[in-house]
């Protein structure tokens, strides 16, 4: 939040806003997602003390049924949760509290910028004028492009959305508008997702520490990534059916060496075989690889993830190759589980990796490896 006030965009190149950060005395830190996962599974643990119908909406957000306890309880019930996810995990939080899910991410809106960090709602007297504090484009579920319809036709704030006829909004945007209008007036519309559904799709990508112009080392990328990317869904119990490829070079330099490419491959046959599926996006790679390029980022997608239980036998392959390959990868999962991801890999990985990502500001406040955790000793 405070990032955002200085005028520093989300993704943006640290080189854009350097003079900023200095100006400023912004602190820098090199992303640290096994940091972040880790946190947000001690937060998500923590708030279901409070409501066992929660929703997970994203890492750092959850939405919680809180219709059993008394109205008049709310806030205090909110000051309680704070405190505790606080306390049990040293994050500090925003809650809002309505009658819809729309209203609570309004509310919630409003709480970032409180001292207390908790807004309730329900019991509120000053709903409208709290709506009209939040601008049209920091309403949830309005994107940018009705945004800018909503702003022509003179509807700023989500107060305005809120006393807008339902009729010219159906008529004009679509349901998920009307819905939106409807929640901001205390309709629910929305109901919580307490079942988690299983991811439809599996990215992986980093950009470089720097450029990478070999092959090789594209080579060594596309194989981490997919290994990662392989462990994610055999964790999920799901098969893969289409592998997605893709390299390119930064979109800041000069656009006559600017290159971006990538490659789709659907498998004859779904599978979450590590080994398969790397020979299948090296496959891909080879394709759209241009030499004399200095590439500064490389993924892969995985797409068209189902249960494992819908996996079709191999017509051509006989059941012991199948067996030995499905223990070969509940040994390397069970090995990368217990001393750490890569500790067993395949040689198409790399083992220097000059082509990762610098993470020069890397935060070594990290649960989730034992190097980090600070030693105690006893006198």
């Amino acid at each position: 939040t405070e990032a955002k006030a200085l005028g520093i965009k989300m993704g943006e190149p640290y080189f854009k806003v350097e003079r900023i950060v200095k100006e400023n005395d912004v602190k820098i830190f090199s992303t640290n997602f096994a940091l972040y996962g880790d946190i947000s599974r001690r937060v998500m643990k923590t708030l279901k003390q409070f409501s066992p119908q929660m929703e997970i909406y994203s890492i750092d957000e959850a939405f919680l049924d809180l219709t059993s306890v008394k109205n008049e309880n709310l806030l205090e019930h909110g000051y309680k949760i704070r405190k505790t996810v606080l306390k049990w995990t040293g994050i500090p939080t925003s809650i809002g509290i309505a009658t819809t899910k729309t209203l609570s991410k309004a509310a919630n809106y409003i709480a970032k910028k409180e001292k207390s960090g908790v807004i309730d709602l329900v019991n509120s007297k000053q709903i409208d004028k709290l709506l009209s504090e939040i601008k049209i484009n920091d309403v949830w579920g309005v994107g940018r492009q009705l945004t800018k319809f909503y702003i022509r036709n003179g509807i700023n704030t989500a107060y305005d959305l809120k006393k807008i006829h339902n009729g010219w909004i159906k008529k004009n945007t679509n349901v998920f508008g009307s819905r939106t209008a409807m929640e901001l007036r205390g309709f629910p519309c929305v109901s919580l997702e307490l079942h988690e559904e299983k991811r439809k799709s599996c990215c992986v990508s980093r950009s470089f520490g720097r450029k990478v112009t070999k092959l090789e080392e594209l080579s060594e990328a596309i194989t981490a990534h997919c290994l990662n990317a392989a462990e994610k869904i055999r964790l999920d119990k799901q098969t893969v059916k289409k592998i997605n490829v893709f390299i390119r070079t930064s979109p800041f330099q000069n656009k006559k060496n600017y290159y971006a490419n990538s490659k789709n491959i659907d498998l004859a046959i779904r599978n979450n075989d590590s080994i398969e599926l790397v020979k299948q996006a090296l496959i891909a790679l080879k394709i759209i690889y241009r030499k004399g390029y200095k590439y500064q980022k490389a993924g892969i997608i995985f797409s068209g993830l189902k249960d494992i239980n819908s996996y079709n036998k191999n017509l051509f392959s006989t059941i012991s190759d199948e067996n030995k390959r499905e223990k070969l990868m509940k040994a390397i999962d069970y090995m990368n589980a217990k001393y750490g991801r890569h500790s067993l890999s395949i040689a198409q990985a790399g083992l220097k990796k000059m082509w990762s990502s610098k993470r020069q500001h890397y935060s070594k406040i990290d649960t989730a490896c034992f190097r980090f955790l600070p030693t105690v000793r006893t006198v």
